[in-house]
C-alpha cells in the first residue's frame, strides 16, 4: 500500500459510522480531513476499493457511502468452528 492509501484506510477505521458500518461523509469533506485535494482522495479511494480494503455500503443520489471490508477488519481470516469427529 502507499502512504496515501495506508491514510485513507486509517481515516474510514478511525471515522465515526453509521449502523451500517459506512462513513457518513462526503469524500469532500474526508479530503480536507487529511489534506488531500478531493481528486486524489477519489483515486486513492478507488485503488483502495480494488484492493478489497473499502466497500461500497450506500448511495443516495450521486454520492457514495463506504465502510471497512472484511478484508481490513479482519473478519475475512476467522476460522468457522466445527465439532471434532
Amino acid at each position: 500500500m502507499t502512504a496515501n492509501q495506508r491514510l485513507v484506510v486509517m481515516l474510514y477505521a478511525m471515522h465515526p459510522t453509521d449502523r451500517a458500518g459506512a462513513v457518513v461523509e462526503t469524500g469532500a469533506t474526508l479530503a480536507a480531513l487529511v489534506g488531500m485535494s478531493p481528486t486524489v482522495f477519489s483515486r486513492t479511494r478507488r485503488q483502495v476499493v480494488a484492493a478489497g480494503w473499502l466497500e461500497e455500503s450506500d448511495r443516495l443520489a450521486h454520492i457514495s457511502y463506504y465502510r471497512l471490508s472484511e478484508k481490513s477488519t479482519g473478519e475475512d481470516v476467522v476460522v468457522p468452528l466445527r465439532r471434532a469427529t
